[in-house]
């Protein structure tokens, strides 16, 4: 539960199913969040343009514009909002395209309630803004900087999204060393993981697909039956 003396954040709910809706509206009002409901894409989309919640909870099936539509529109408009999108898909490309249309973090329907709570607090925590003296990370020709969230590898930008992006700083910030999937999954998602799925290694493919999109060598690293390691090979 949120202290008195915190600013009230205002979370976004689009799902068509009136059952979600209220579930969800409940469970947020009881954490004392602010909640905006909306059961199709267009009235949510109209209502961004306005004033962006802090974060958006996001059907990938809806009946006029699909979640990964709108997360394209929300993108392109230059809208950073932390987006959660629910699935009933469970397919690798099916995540990994909602990763790409710019969604932040997936939950596969049915889900926790109490799980869906810890994710949307994870990424509202990182989308808090950084101290612009945050010490810009490098390694080989990997720059990463904190306060800008910019990454370059040599003199191309690689455009990442959140959780992307707070995997890549975790490994710049341990050079070399191998960090666990236990460490990872607390330390990046910030709550009790289900360690047995294979997301990690989703996210941690399409990191390497978009830092090796121009033809450059491997940096992030398996370490079989432990985790991963940002080094040369």
């Amino acid at each position: 539960m949120k202290s008195g003396s915190e600013p009230t954040l205002r979370v976004a709910i689009v799902d068509d199913d009136p059952a979600i809706l209220s579930a969800l509206s409940r469970a947020l009002k009881m954490e004392n969040y602010d909640v905006d409901l909306y059961k199709d894409g267009s009235s949510a989309l109209l209502a961004f343009q306005t004033a962006a919640p802090d974060a958006i909870v996001l059907d990938l099936q809806l009946p006029d514009l699909d979640g990964l539509e709108i997360c394209r529109r929300i993108r392109r408009a230059g809208d950073a909002t932390p987006i959660l999108m629910l699935t009933a898909r469970d397919a690798v490309n099916d995540r990994v395209e909602g990763l790409d249309a710019g969604a932040d973090d997936y939950l596969v329907k049915p889900f926790d309630l109490a799980e869906l709570l810890a994710r949307l607090r994870a990424l509202l925590r990182r989308s808090s803004p950084r101290s612009e003296d945050a010490e810009v990370l490098r390694f080989d020709d990997l720059t990463l900087n904190p306060a800008t969230r910019e990454v370059f590898r040599g003199t191309r930008a690689v455009p990442l999204t959140r959780i992307e992006f707070d995997l890549l700083e975790l490994l710049m910030l341990h050079p070399r060393q191998v960090m666990t999937r236990d460490q990872i999954l607390d330390l990046v998602w910030g709550y009790n993981f289900d360690s047995t799925t294979n997301s990690l290694a989703v996210y941690v493919g399409y990191l390497r697909r978009k830092l090796e999109e121009g033809g450059e060598a491997r940096l992030v690293q398996t370490v079989r039956g432990v985790g991963y390691s940002l080094r040369n090979a």
